[in-house]
């Protein structure tokens, strides 16, 4: 049973993976808050062709002050929940970026 504690940033080997829920079709692309145990992420580009998930990677370099080539969807790249590994980054980093460093689990 999956427990409504999971932090949505988790530091793996090659950097941090984090899991995201994505609204396309945005007026713009900004970070919304937490959505169950995802990030929530409104992406101004709909979801036909890829063009969300490289508007969501474009999101998250710009964010996490990495390359695109950093930022790699694992899970989910047809779907709105997605798994997202983003090399060279640390929980700790993402946490603060997504203001989550001062919560038990990371959560608001």
């Amino acid at each position: 049973m999956p427990s409504s504690h999971l932090s949505p940033i988790q530091d793996s080997a090659e950097g941090v993976l984090l899991t995201i829920h994505v609204q396309p079709n945005a007026i713009h692309s900004h970070y919304v808050g937490v959505h169950g145990d995802a990030l929530k992420i409104r992406i101004a580009s709909p979801p036909v062709d890829g063009a969300a998930n490289e508007a969501l990677r474009r999101f998250l370099s710009e964010q996490l002050a990495v390359s695109m080539s950093q930022v790699t969807i694992k899970i989910g790249h047809g779907a709105r929940r997605k798994r997202v590994l983003v090399k060279g980054v640390t929980s700790r980093q993402a946490l603060g970026i997504f203001k989550l460093e001062n919560t038990p689990g990371g959560h608001p």
